[in-house]
């Protein structure tokens, strides 16, 4: 999972205090009850007025301050009002995680707020410094290999009990598949095996796992499929989980870089990874999966992507969630590998990844009272707010989820692809859940 917008198109971390946790008991709050502020001060309702220009790019996205619908606004500060105009979308992430305002659905918020495009009726300061924030992008390799394992020190690493909790059993951080599933585990069963299928897996072939997470991919191909894989990762704490779930299977988990990496493979996959590539090196990523891969080899890329180019991430999920990530478009992908590979396939189901994100968030919530004292409510509400605004980016269309499938062009065997309900007999889920 990784770099989804919020307002726009487009070691160990340190932790995050600073807000006092509530009671897992507490009743739910009135909607014009602020959370850390007397009751008294939210009475003189003029204090929380809008200026007139938010309040008419809020009505553009049916978007209301302190109003009654799920998706309004409950602002419990004015300040959120000189955040958002001055800071777009950075402002209003950091004033929810400061408790200046709350919404009931989140989700439904960003859904109205992406889907009215309010990036592009934005005006004044809040334009000029979008223009400006495009500049570190044009001029920066922003994914250089030195900085290759930022994000898994700010991200992957900030605690296995948080994923463990949050995920399913095989810890799979991607979109589910859910045509035929009933939950999150059948939904990530599911698309493990549409990938192996996809993949043509035979005993003893070698799969090569670029980006393998804590494993649940390489675990189950080696054991429902035969194959001996190699997982890399930039995540310590992957490593070390991924290594344990997959004790007694020829699987091998490596720290490691891509560009490092050498080798042949009969099979390469890449899930949920190609979104911290950046595009100044989709032509280095492209052509080292080309030389790694044998040229009868089949290559599956598993990517969030956009609707549409833009040439920079949302600077709250840049800042909080995924620090160097960006999401490519159709059109970047392409260009990619086109100088390298032969497209066989390439599949959309991207409003999978809704349904995904909020399974997590459910769980998360139901699990918070466990970590709550580890962590501290003002994480509590960023993580809230991250799988949230991008449960919207999904539901709005701008967000997909593609699989490709990728062949070098010596290869002489005919590729046919397959999709779920072709399957036959459909995926089951095993007594053992592949821990």
């Amino acid at each position: 999972m990784s770099s989804t917008p919020t307002l726009g198109h487009t070691g160990r971390t340190e932790r995050f205090g600073g807000l006092p946790p509530e009671s897992p008991h507490e009743p739910p709050r009135e909607p014009h009850q602020p959370p850390h502020e007397p009751h008294e001060a939210h009475e003189a309702h003029e204090v929380h007025e809008p200026p007139a220009a938010l309040r008419s790019l809020l009505e553009a996205a049916d978007i209301r301050t302190d109003g009654a619908r799920p998706w309004d606004m409950q602002v419990h500060h004015p300040r959120l009002y000189r955040r958002l105009l001055s800071e777009w979308s950075l402002g209003v992430g950091e004033a929810y995680m400061d408790g200046d305002w709350d919404c009931e659905r989140l989700d439904l918020f960003f859904e109205r707020i992406l889907r009215a495009d309010l990036e592009s009726r934005a005006m004044g300061l809040v334009r000029l410094k979008l223009a400006a924030s495009l500049v570190p992008y044009m001029l920066v390799n922003r994914q250089r290999r030195g900085r290759a394992f930022v994000v898994g020190e700010r991200h992957y690493d900030i605690g296995n009990d948080l994923f463990e909790r949050m995920l399913d059993s095989r810890m799979v951080y991607s979109c589910g598949y859910w045509e035929r599933a009933q939950d999150l585990e059948e939904a990530q069963f599911h698309k493990l095996e549409m990938i192996c299928r996809k993949l043509e897996l035979r005993p003893g072939q070698t799969l090569l796992d670029i980006g393998c997470g804590w494993g649940g991919l390489a675990r189950h191909a080696a054991k429902h499929h035969g194959v001996k894989v190699t997982g890399i990762t930039v995540s310590r704490e992957q490593q070390a989980l991924a290594q344990a779930r997959c004790a007694g299977l020829p699987v091998d988990i490596v720290l490691q870089d891509y560009r490092d990496l050498r080798g042949r493979f009969d099979r390469i996959v890449s899930v949920g990874m190609f979104e911290h590539v950046g595009p100044k090196n989709y032509a280095t990523y492209f052509e080292t999966a080309h030389r790694l891969l044998e040229p009868e080899g089949l290559f599956l890329l598993h990517t969030i992507g956009l609707d549409h180019a833009t040439p920079r991430t949302d600077p709250w999920i840049e800042k909080y969630i995924f620090p160097g990530g960006k999401l490519p478009s159709v059109h970047e992908v392409a260009l990619g590998f086109e100088p390298w590979f032969v497209l066989e396939d390439w599949q959309n189901f991207g409003a999978d990844y809704d349904r995904t994100l909020m399974a997590w968030h459910q769980r998360f919530e139901t699990s918070w009272p466990q970590i709550a004292d580890r962590y501290g409510e003002r994480f509590h509400r960023m993580w809230r707010y991250y799988l949230l605004c991008c449960a919207g980016f999904f539901r709005s269309r701008q967000g997909q989820l593609w699989q490709l499938v990728l062949t070098r062009r010596e290869r002489r065997d005919v590729y046919r692809s397959i999709r779920p309900y072709a399957l036959s007999p459909a995926p089951q889920l095993s007594s053992d859940p592949d821990h």
